[in-house]
């Protein structure tokens, strides 16, 4: 089955790493399991239980994104994803196994990775810290699907299609917001940053 390369992911992604390196084989196998093609409009849904960088890789290998309304981010902080086909009804949840972390594929990768990036890494540990890294992406590329994450094919609630609504001005900063996301505070619409309600999840 076609779709977006490794190269594809990592050139959009902007560098190589274990996370977005499991987004694309989490990716890839969800795409066969419910016999998709990637989506130039709603036609998949693909949820995400974070906002690290797999998530990327779904963008790119699914066609679904968060403007087009079928990427949806329910940040649960686990490294999960769903992908729902609308066409078929066919879905699958994949999460990786934690038995399959990248303390548990190398060790050293984490240590080596923090010298690495410190402000006095020598070439030799730059230099090592990438071959670790390129071995670590290899391993989740190759290694047996089961091996590395859960698949459930699962039967889930379809999302509704993405809607479109009608804006309103927020009363503190005067700027346009989606009626989905006006809060009323004192009897005023406000948006969500002027309400203080939001965060970063941390």
């Amino acid at each position: 089955m076609h779709y977006p390369t490794y190269e594809d992911v990592i050139r959009f992604h902007g560098h190589t790493c274990p996370g977005v390196t499991f987004g694309y084989r989490a990716a890839g196998i969800a795409m066969e399991r419910t016999g998709s093609v990637r989506a130039p409009d709603e036609e998949l849904v693909v949820i995400v239980e974070n906002d690290a960088c797999g998530v990327d890789a779904f963008q790119v290998v699914t066609g679904c994104t968060v403007g087009k309304g079928n990427l949806l981010l329910r940040d649960l902080g686990k490294n999960a994803w769903t992908l729902i086909n609308r066409t078929t009804g066919k879905a699958v949840r994949i999460a990786t196994r934690p038995s399959f972390s990248i303390e548990a594929i190398d060790p050293e990768f984490l240590p080596l990775r923090a010298r690495a990036w410190g402000p006095v890494a020598t070439p030799e540990e730059k230099q090592a810290y990438l071959e670790h890294l390129m071995a670590i992406c290899d391993a989740i590329l190759t290694r047996p699907a089961e091996e590395i994450f859960t698949i459930q094919e699962i039967e889930p609630e379809v999302p509704e299609r993405a809607r479109i609504f009608r804006s309103y001005i927020c009363a503190v900063c005067g700027e346009s917001v989606a009626e989905s996301r006006v809060r009323m505070r004192d009897g005023k619409t406000v948006c969500i940053s002027c309400a203080g309600e939001y965060t970063r999840g941390w």
